[in-house]
């Protein structure tokens, strides 16, 4: 059923796309369409992070992440597997697609034995671990919480994309509007421009490595920078599965503490 499901997006997906190539389309359209690019029911991979300072010294950490689908939400376990002053660090994600409705988010610091909530303002604003991706970031959010417009379309490396402007509805947020080139041949987005409250650019990701695994496509490489603290982020996805035997009860905050599912 996983399977006959999966060919059905596909081929929707590929309808889609022709129709968006045949006519005047929205940005909403566009960023609908990559919200629904199919990635499985459930997923697992290996991360490397480096966290690269201003002046060029690294600091690398290594993730395991689980991830599954509960109908149109998801939810998220991260563990920190190295180096040994995160080792044991968790986080945990229930991410909604509901408007209005914040996630439910927790880091559990071994070193204190205790789980911090995230609040729904700290997930808007605080950044994850020490990295440039702010814990709103390492979720998804609903289409409509953003505006979105087309604003023209550009090639990258030889690929088509589109070049769409989202504005944020959230005063919460710590971007004003971000700006994305999708690629339209697998929706994957290649680069994402992020601006701050004066519409100054905050943030620059870079999106790589873009390969199809398992019927599915990704990136395994992004890189985000933070052009004005000169601070970046490369975040490195490997072993990537999916449709991975997965229980939902395997992603709870007693797991999490737990170290393991």
């Amino acid at each position: 059923m996983i399977h006959f499901k999966y060919y059905i997006v596909v081929l929707l997906s590929m309808f889609f796309l022709s129709k968006l190539d045949a006519q005047d389309i929205s940005g909403r359209t566009i960023m609908q369409q990559v919200k629904d690019r199919p990635d499985g029911n459930t997923r697992y991979s290996e991360m490397t992070m480096k966290l690269i300072n201003k002046r060029g010294r690294e600091r690398v950490r290594k993730v395991k992440s689980y991830s599954m689908d509960i109908g149109v939400d998801k939810k998220t376990i991260m563990f920190f597997d190295y180096p040994g002053d995160v080792k044991g660090t968790g986080f945990l994600t229930w991410d909604y697609d509901q408007i209005g409705k914040d996630d439910d988010k927790w880091l559990y610091l071994p070193a204190m034995k205790k789980t911090r909530r995230i609040s729904g303002a700290s997930a808007k604003k605080d950044y994850f671990m020490g990295t440039d991706f702010t814990y709103d970031d390492m979720g998804s959010r609903n289409v409509d919480e953003d505006e979105h417009k087309l604003l023209r379309e550009e090639t990258i490396d030889g690929h088509n994309c589109w070049v769409v402007e989202s504005t944020s509805k959230d005063s919460r947020d710590i971007y004003s509007k971000k700006i994305s080139w999708i690629r339209k041949d697998c929706l994957v987005a290649v680069k994402v421009e992020y601006y701050d409250k004066l519409d100054k650019l905050h943030r620059k990701l870079i999106l790589s490595e873009i390969n199809k695994i398992n019927g599915f496509w990704m990136a395994q490489k992004l890189h985000m920078e933070n052009v004005q603290t000169m601070h970046q982020t490369t975040l490195l996805i490997e072993h990537p599965k999916f449709n991975i035997d997965l229980a939902e009860n395997s992603l709870t905050v007693a797991k999490l503490e737990k170290g393991t599912i």
